[in-house]
């Protein structure tokens, strides 16, 4: 009984892991993203989309040419149309034919980001290289909640970008006999936390930080499978606006669990109005502490 609890593990870890490849390569997943755009106050081609942006008292704002149209919520729409104000880290998707063209804010402002099927990172993708599931790194653990959340600013990887959450509280574990903390911050859906960490092997054989996404239980017990730490998008391409990890966020110890660095990266060139993927460099990504160049 005992011998097959290792392959049930790995068996498990597998299916999450395919079903992690396919969100990532999905027609319109951060894979797809061909270009990032900051809107200011004067208007702006975002590149693969139509119309001119910018933003103002109104929010995202988008002039379309004459013959040029957008479907928003199944309407199609042409000329001025007003995207609106936008949320903390909300978005919405816009589409022009098969191409989704994404509004958002990020930290304190907007962006227009295109999503295109065909882009050359997303056909390029061979996979995201994983190191073998190892129960070891799945460990009890606790989430401590603060008495009320803490506002916590985090740089971002573009320079100039800096993203604030309202961190719930830490989760605590211990491993090899060694206890943690990490702040987390609001995940996705009720009760999930995000936890943003570096390790050891940050920067070696894994991105210089990864993200592990928890759902603890009412009584704030979770289990803490760092196998299941992901990259975040700014591992794949230079068009993301990914936060870092807050300073305490790092493990003195090389976590060898979860993905890895990918094998190939999506390397942006600056455009007049913002940025593009570069068809002709999709390159073997750098050790370095990531992208500052979009």
């Amino acid at each position: 009984m005992t011998s097959t609890v290792p392959q049930t593990f790995a068996d498990e870890w597998a299916a999450w892991h395919r079903i992690r490849e396919q969100q990532l390569t999905h027609p319109h997943g951060f894979l797809a993203v061909t270009s990032l755009t900051w809107l200011g106050e004067h208007p702006v081609a975002a590149p693969g989309s139509p119309g001119r942006w910018w933003a103002d008292s109104r929010g995202v704002v988008v002039e379309l040419a004459d013959g040029d149209e957008l479907v928003v919520e199944g309407t199609r729409v042409t000329g001025e149309h007003v995207v609106g104000e936008l949320g903390l880290r909300e978005s919405r998707l816009l589409h022009d034919g098969d191409v989704a063209v994404e509004v958002a804010e990020r930290g304190g402002r907007y962006v227009v980001r295109v999503r295109d099927p065909r882009s050359p990172l997303l056909a390029a993708h061979p996979g995201t290289p994983a190191f073998p599931a190892d129960p070891r790194w799945s460990v009890p653990g606790r989430f401590v909640a603060f008495d009320a959340p803490r506002p916590t600013a985090v740089p971002g990887v573009l320079e100039g970008v800096e993203h604030v959450y309202d961190a719930p509280g830490t989760v605590e574990f211990t491993l090899d006999g060694t206890p943690y903390a990490l702040r987390a911050f609001p995940g996705h859906g009720d009760g999930a936390v995000m936890v943003l960490f570096s390790d050891a092997t940050s920067g070696d054989t894994t991105y210089p930080f990864r993200s592990l996404d928890l759902v603890p239980a009412a009584d704030g017990s979770v289990q803490v499978d760092l196998n299941r730490a992901v990259n975040l998008p700014c591992a794949y391409t230079d068009l993301a606006t990914c936060p870092t990890p807050p300073a305490e966020n790092r493990l003195p110890v090389a976590v060898e669990a979860g993905e890895r660095t990918p094998t190939v990266r999506g390397a942006a060139r600056p455009t007049d109005d913002g940025a593009e993927l570069d068809r002709a460099a999709l390159v073997a990504p750098s050790q370095g502490p990531g992208s500052r160049a979009a």
